[in-house]
């Protein structure tokens, strides 16, 4: 993808507010976007910004493998199916070690991680 596709992309990914997707594409092209921010829509630079900040603060994104765990969690918490819970946590371990992991469950995930002490109440 040329560059002029990829500005052309960001920014049309960003007015149709779809903004997972610009964050996917800024992510994937930081370096060189970094320098030509100026191309950018104001909604796109936000996200830049928002991304840079991050990335200087030491977070890690969050993988795909680590946000299928959080979404089985979620699914087996409304069927309140607590095995199936179980065994994900057993398997995923590091997964709850992370502060921003909470963000992503439901209510039911986050009710029924705390009974088990998984995650710590706030």
């Amino acid at each position: 993808m040329t560059l002029e596709d990829l500005i052309k992309k960001i920014n049309e990914s960003a007015e149709e507010l779809d903004f997972s997707s610009t964050r996917v594409y800024i992510e994937n092209n930081i370096e060189m976007l970094k320098e030509r921010k100026f191309l950018l829509n104001s909604n796109a630079r936000e996200i830049l910004k928002f991304v840079l900040e991050r990335m200087e603060s030491g977070y890690q994104p969050i993988s795909r493998a680590e946000l299928a765990a959080i979404n089985t969690i979620n699914m087996y918490a409304e069927t309140f199916n607590l095995s199936g819970i179980k065994l994900t946590v057993k398997s995923n371990p590091q997964l709850f070690l992370r502060d921003d992991v909470t963000d992503y469950l439901n209510q039911n995930a986050w009710v029924i991680l705390e009974g088990l002490k998984v995650i710590e109440k706030k």
